[in-house]
């Protein structure tokens, strides 16, 4: 491999964040990990350049561009697995169709990254024979901290009365993110506001895309959909609890930058976030155990006592040297 000048590695970002895609959550990964392997010395980087002489491109999307990319790169390929088949199911239409090209596209890559253990196992479960490394997702504590001024602004934004308890959740509009059970405890809770931050990504192909623009529009007036926003902090410090009702994750970065705000965090139990999370949040399995964690006011607050300290563990600085030791490791150098 070449090295780049002066002995840089020459390292490619690519992901698909056109249009409403740059809201999805790979993106956001993709983002904050360039902005802070920026800060390293060692590195050439580039943002979705042309593919000509890089050492390593590193993708976080598989699209038809990406895959045009990946033809024409020349250097090591490298993509995370931030989208697995189990996720698809209850996220997008066709996802039967879908799934059974999961493997063959994995093919093309020559090395692949997993952001949690089962993500990990089922990776490697379709493709025993594909060299495969681990590296959970990171986040930015900087970045993601309370912040009460712009928290306020959001809240009178939106006409949250002084003193409400604010319930979010910050996702994209789909049933396998548990969104139903979102309307449906707002419904049961009619003195909290819940806020649901995000949109279709994915358009009209978004699993029950109808039924649930049906359903916006006919929902109580404690519950607030603001779309996407330009500072996902300012809900974040203006919210007092974080719900986060997904049947499927590959990660859940959505829940770190929760706990680096300092939110208490009440998440379906489901094994990616006892693997990640264990005991730095609370667990429901039935909408009824959801419904009782909402109200017990004197439990959430042990719990956020301690969220932004967990968060620590996950600090994108370390998730950065562990992506440029790899790196390294697949370009020789």
């Amino acid at each position: 491999m070449n090295a780049g000048r002066g002995g840089s590695m020459k390292v490619n970002f690519y992901v698909e964040d056109m249009l409403f895609f740059k809201y999805i959550g790979c993106a956001t990964v993709a983002k904050t990990l360039y902005r802070q392997l920026g800060t390293m010395d060692g590195l050439e980087l580039s943002w979705k350049g042309f593919p000509d002489n890089d050492d390593l491109v590193h993708y976080h999307t598989f699209g038809p561009l990406a895959l045009v990319n990946r033809r024409l790169a020349r250097g090591k390929k490298v993509l995370t697995a931030h989208s697995t088949p189990r996720i698809n199911v209850g996220n997008i239409a066709l996802a039967k169709m879908i799934n059974k090209r999961y493997p063959k596209i994995y093919r093309k890559f020559d090395h692949l990254i997993t952001i949690s253990r089962p993500c990990h196992e089922e990776v490697t479960t379709i493709l025993p024979d594909m060299p495969v490394t681990y590296i959970p997702n990171g986040v930015n504590r900087e970045y993601f901290k309370k912040n009460t001024e712009i928290g306020a602004s959001f809240r009178d934004l939106h006409g949250i009365p002084e003193g409400q308890e604010v319930v979010l959740s910050v996702a994209q509009l789909t049933p396998r993110k548990g969104l139903y059970d979102f309307l449906a405890l707002a419904k049961q809770h009619p003195e909290k506001t819940f806020v649901w931050i995000g949109g279709f990504p994915y358009g009209a192909l978004s699993k029950d895309w109808m039924r649930i623009r049906r359903l916006k529009r006919r929902c109580g007036s404690n519950l607030i959909f603001p779309g996407y926003v330009g500072d996902i902090v300012a809900p974040y410090s203006a919210a007092d609890i974080f719900l986060m009702p997904s049947y499927a994750e590959t990660f859940g970065l959505v829940i770190l930058e929760a706990l680096s705000c300092g939110l208490p965090v009440i998440a379906r139990d489901i094994p990616e976030f006892r693997d990640i999370f264990g005991d730095a949040i609370l667990y429901f399995g039935t909408r009824e155990e959801a419904a009782t964690l909402l109200d017990d006011r004197p439990l959430l607050s042990g719990f956020q006592s301690g969220s932004r300290l967990y968060s620590a563990g996950y600090d994108i600085r370390d998730t950065a040297q562990r992506h440029l030791t790899l790196y390294r490791e697949l370009v020789g150098t």
